[in-house]
């Protein structure tokens, strides 16, 4: 049996993708196939396949992370017909979603909620993810805290204010002024402009107690500021920067018993991804996780949108790739 996939022969630039047929693959032991109905490009994904972000892979390799279809053959309580997502293919050794069909682990494997839909769920539940693990694996969340979201407009930055407001959490936002009313809809407490020549001292008098989270989506982490923000025992959560090397202010870590940690979602174990998965799916049944910008192209377009998400121009948008179109 053969299928049409988006896949690489080797690592190197958006054009090394191809589009055409491959063998579909052989669900093992503990495995599920599922024939995919929308798949998307996350920024992880242009690293892994340009070898920024190093993982053991198997050539031909199929591109993609996420997910969203139906159970092609039934396993682990799971039947055919049965619509299911997954956000953590593609690294590790495992092949990616961005075929007609993919393999999915069991304990990878989450069922959609009955009336989402499939491609407003693929284009949120990898941002999503990242900010949940930011805010509550990694970074401690509490009720009552202050959490600063750098970034906020963006898909993760939006998941991070959403998660926090829910959590009990008081949310001061930066973003650009034309992003501010979407931020503050989102639950935001406050609405900062990141370019503000004072957004240090603009942000203290916002939180004179410190902030007790600080996440930073933009990929340029400012650790001098950062940490003169934290109160007493305050946490700053790396996501985002692959090349940033910022200058880490010890001094003023340690005196405030402060934390710097960083994670990729894809180290993320299967326990912490299921974490995660319970609570987009209450999220999704809730209809309080939605894209802002959606784009739908065909399965075709993979290394058109691998080259448009490097060269910036996505801005946010979240492009929906579908096979079979």
């Amino acid at each position: 049996m053969a299928m049409r996939a988006a896949y690489a022969e080797q690592l190197g630039p958006p054009d090394v993708i191809r589009y055409g047929e491959l063998a579909a693959p052989v669900p093992g032991p503990d495995e599920v196939l599922v024939d995919v109905r929308a798949t998307t490009v996350n920024p992880v994904d242009t690293f892994v396949r340009s070898g920024v972000f190093r993982t053991p892979l198997e050539f031909p390799f199929v591109v993609g992370r996420d997910l969203v279809g139906t159970v092609a053959t039934p396993g682990g309580g799971f039947s055919v017909g049965d619509a299911v997502w997954c956000n953590s293919l593609g690294h590790g050794g495992r092949q990616g979603a961005a075929a007609e069909q993919a393999v999915v682990s069991l304990d990878r494997l989450y069922p959609l909620p009955p009336g989402v839909d499939p491609e407003v769920a693929v284009a949120v539940v990898h941002p999503t993810a990242t900010a949940y693990l930011a805010l509550f694996t990694h970074g401690g969340l509490e009720s009552g805290e202050t959490v600063l979201v750098g970034g906020a407009a963006g898909n993760v930055g939006a998941a991070l204010v959403v998660l926090a407001v829910r959590a009990g959490a008081r949310v001061i936002a930066t973003a650009s002024p034309r992003d501010h009313d979407y931020c503050r809809d989102l639950g935001a407490a406050e609405v900062v402009d990141y370019r503000d020549p004072d957004l240090t001292g603009h942000l203290s008098r916002l939180a004179p107690d410190g902030v007790g989270l600080h996440v930073d989506t933009s990929g340029h982490n400012d650790l001098a500021s950062a940490v003169a923000l934290l109160a007493h025992r305050g946490r700053v959560v790396l996501l985002a920067g692959a090349k940033d090397e910022p200058v880490l202010p010890v001094g003023p870590l340690y005196m405030k018993d402060a934390s710097v940690r960083g994670f990729a979602i894809s180290h993320a174990t299967p326990a912490e991804l299921a974490s995660a998965a319970g609570a987009i799916n209450d999220l999704l049944s809730a209809g309080l996780l939605r894209p802002r910008s959606t784009e739908v192209l065909p399965l075709s377009a993979a290394a058109e949108v691998h080259r448009r998400m490097e060269q910036g121009e996505l801005h946010g948008r979240r492009v929906i790739l579908r096979p079979g179109a």
